[in-house]
């Protein structure tokens, strides 16, 4: 059973708490010199859901212009790709 658990963790189950412990201790220091706290990012977060409401999905549609210009470029390359691969 502990080589499942060392598998899925991907080190000893102590290795693997060290690790983050100091990764913890120095993002948190990190957050604390560029003034961020949980609060922040999750009240942006919440701010960006709320705007993306309000706005009626507008700034989506954007995605979708991005989506039809791209489009236009990779799907006859990629059939061209596989077009030409095939004969391999």
């Amino acid at each position: 059973m502990s080589d499942g658990v060392n598998r899925f963790l991907g080190d000893t189950p102590l290795r693997v708490a060290v690790k983050l412990l100091i990764l913890s201790v120095a993002l948190g220091f990190l957050m604390s010199v560029f003034g961020l706290y949980p609060d922040d990012i999750l009240r942006a977060v919440r701010d960006f859901i709320i705007n993306l409401w309000e706005k009626g999905f507008a700034a989506l549609g954007q995605v979708g212009d991005y989506l039809v210009l791209g489009a236009v470029i990779v799907v006859p390359v990629f059939l061209l790709i596989r077009i030409l691969s095939y004969r391999r």
